[in-house]
């Protein structure tokens, strides 16, 4: 093997091996603190193991590098996911991890900036994600400077207005150093997207507010960074990625389960779920 293939070996092996350990976290978090939102946690961890683990440009010993990718996790509820990914890129001690949704601890139940690095906004209030990302995307531009954002959000969320009078924003800024990720999961609070209010067609709603907008498996890796390395998806527009997912992914029973958007795992859940993520069987 040559050093080249050995490099592409050892990216397409850290992806998947960051997003398992993410879903560990996860499951342990949640289980301790007797908290919920695990199911959303769960279905972007693949997301967010490809963006931490080679797309953002940042500096976990130096979280506020002038240079660096923004990156806002509109849905805030969904924090464990995003600081199990912060916790295992180094930007701070995993034990954090250990206090999440506990008194006095740093790491609070819905995403949190404050003593928290990597964390650049609070977030929790749907709808809010998409407008601080454009705010920042256009400082940037107007000052020159070539970091990117790129903004998760849920599908549920997407029922709010402000997420598309920001997208009306971000087209007709041209900001296309931007970037929405969507978590389609197809599940949210009180039941399927579908039911309480459809979203498609979805991409093409994207498009008619000056987006390029794609469609992709939200769980392969591969595909993932192959799109992310591949924006802007057309010069002078905002990138959007629709990422098609399932809400608990990783642990069979939890998968594609309303269920677990509000509930955290007992004891013997938590060990089922541990072990299937190990790739044992019941």
């Amino acid at each position: 093997m040559n050093p080249a293939s050995g490099k592409v070996l050892r990216k397409q092996k850290l992806y998947p091996s960051l997003a398992k350990r993410i879903r560990q976290n996860v499951l342990q978090m949640t289980h301790d603190a007797r908290s919920s939102h695990v199911g959303t946690s769960l279905s972007m961890a693949d997301l967010l193991a490809v963006l931490y683990g080679g797309i953002l440009r940042v500096r976990p010993e130096e979280p506020d590098w002038p240079a660096r990718d923004r990156f806002i996790l509109s849905k805030g509820h969904g924090c464990a996911g995003l600081y199990a990914a912060l916790a295992e890129r180094g930007f701070f001690p995993r034990a954090w991890l250990e206090n999440f949704y506990q008194n006095g601890s740093r790491l609070a139940g819905h995403a949190t900036h404050h003593g928290v690095p990597g964390v650049e906004v609070s977030t929790g209030s749907l709808g809010h994600g998409l407008p601080m990302a454009c705010g920042m995307a256009v400082a940037g531009k107007r000052g020159g400077e070539d970091y990117r954002v790129f903004a998760l959000l849920s599908d549920g969320e997407c029922d709010e207005g402000s997420v598309w009078e920001a997208a009306l924003f971000a087209s007709h800024h041209k900001l296309d150093h931007l970037t929405v990720i969507v978590d389609y999961n197809k599940i949210q609070s009180l039941g399927a997207v579908k039911d309480i209010l459809s979203l498609d067609p979805f991409i093409a709603k994207w498009e008619a507010f000056g987006w390029s907008a794609r469609e992709i498996d939200g769980h392969d890796t591969d595909k993932i960074e192959k799109a992310f390395k591949e924006m802007p998806f057309k010069e002078g527009k905002p990138s959007c990625l629709i990422a098609h997912t399932l809400k608990g992914k990783g642990v069979g029973f939890m998968e594609n389960a309303l269920l677990w958007h509000y509930r955290s795992p007992d004891v013997e859940e938590l060990r089922r779920a541990l072990k299937e993520l190990d790739g044992g069987e019941e």
